[in-house]
């Protein structure tokens, strides 16, 4: 079986794109969090989100590539060009037939959705752009990265709600290491912060209210904690067979060792109470690694600023970890972000990444009030350094989902 390793980071964010913008942000304790100025919010109780700023797909695409193209395609376009960029593939020197893409998105095209639903009820079915359908499903993100690099492998979209970019990197992971690619683009991307979305999630009762001071809105664990933040935009690793990198003299950035995915199969949108699942998901990552717990030093967790998902996935780590949990330093990088749904696990694994080089470990900022319930260390509002083996990643979704991935500082 093969090792893999990731050579190649790209990142479309709230803090900034491009590797170095986001992880400085991040770092730094800097929030992408504000007003929405995507639509009008009057009739929303919620007006605040996590938007990409200053966006510009013609840096990374033509005008014309972009127009049929809906903004979740867009933003996955753009971090894969950054990650392939960054990882300094050269695409006519290596085998396309064996280079995969697997991009997870957990709504797709909702932004062209209600476009064309908008204009099919002033203008009548005659004017559906015939557009549409590509544009909208959810799978041609992975089908426009692949026609516009050339990536002939296996390519695919991985559903799986706020779970999806980490099952995508989890399946990626696995291609490659029992050799069926050499290299993979693989992630996540999301472009729903639109009047439909949000106002189904607001009548959820799943966001967070704190209109008035919306940096401090996204407060993962701490006891005051009132529900996510909307975010978008993409994350997107190239995953590459550790012989293929190393003939290419390639930087790497971390190995990944172990992937556990598992299903609570009790609720539609609420975790199992007992945690279960997100515990399994984790143990299985390990073991798969090879390690033991002791070996983990941190977690970036999935940490959406909710309730019942930053209590259960605080038990998960207690129960799986035991006394060792109270020794590893957790963060929640939505508490800058916001909740990226189907992308989070794409900019959480680059962050879980860069932690592992750097040996920095990001915070979760407006950890203000502890929480009986939550009662780890969080790593409150500063980032701090600690020299790490391995850390994971987590991501759970609606439907009860899970995944994780463990990753290795590299070693030769």
């Amino acid at each position: 079986m093969n090792r893999v390793v990731i050579t190649g980071l790209g990142a479309i964010t709230p803090v900034g794109s491009g590797k170095d913008e986001f992880w400085n942000s991040l770092i730094s304790g800097k929030s992408g969090i504000g007003y929405v100025t995507k639509f009008d919010t009057k009739d929303h109780e919620v007006k605040i989100a996590a938007e990409v700023k200053d966006f510009d797909p013609t840096k990374y695409m033509g005008k014309k590539d972009a127009k049929r193209m809906d903004l979740f395609s867009q933003y996955a376009i753009a971090a894969t060009k950054q990650a392939l960029d960054d990882s300094e593939i050269d695409l006519e020197k290596v085998d396309l037939e064996r280079a995969g893409t697997i991009i997870g998105s957990g709504i797709g095209g909702v932004s062209t959705l209600e476009s064309e639903k908008e204009k099919m009820d002033e203008k009548g079915p005659g004017r559906i752009s015939p557009l549409f359908i590509p544009m909208m499903i959810s799978n041609m993100a992975a089908g426009q990265v692949s026609m516009a690099f050339g990536l002939k492998g296996s390519s695919m979209t991985i559903t799986t709600a706020c779970a999806s970019a980490t099952h995508a990197i989890g399946e990626a992971f696995r291609m490659i290491k029992y050799g069926n690619l050499d290299f993979a683009v693989t992630g996540g991307t999301e472009s729903s912060i639109t009047p439909l979305s949000m106002g189904g999630f607001i009548s959820m009762k799943a966001l967070s209210g704190n209109n008035d001071n919306p940096q401090s809105a996204s407060r993962p664990f701490d006891k005051n904690r009132d529900g996510f933040v909307m975010g978008e935009g993409a994350g997107i690793v190239v995953l590459e067979d550790l012989n293929h990198a190393l003939e290419r003299g390639a930087t790497i950035y971390a190995e990944i060792i172990g992937y556990g995915s598992t299903s609570d199969a009790f609720h539609i949108t609420q975790p199992d109470p007992d945690a279960k699942g997100a515990r399994n998901a984790m143990a299985m990552a390990i073991n798969e690694g090879n390690i033991q717990l002791e070996d983990v030093h941190y977690i970036n967790a999935h940490g959406t600023s909710t309730y019942f998902n930053d209590k259960l996935e605080t038990l998960a780590i207690k129960t799986l970890f035991g006394d060792h949990a109270s020794k590893l330093n957790i963060s929640s990088t939505k508490s800058m972000t916001g909740h990226l749904l189907g992308a989070a696990g794409g900019i959480e694994a680059i962050a879980t990444a860069m932690a592992l080089k750097e040996g920095i470990i990001p915070p979760t900022i407006n950890y203000e009030t502890s929480d009986e319930e939550c009662d780890l260390n969080y790593t409150p509002n500063k980032a701090v350094h600690r020299d790490m083996e391995h850390a994971l990643s987590n991501s759970l979704g609606f439907g009860g989902h899970n995944a994780s991935i463990l990753l290795k500082k590299y070693k030769a």
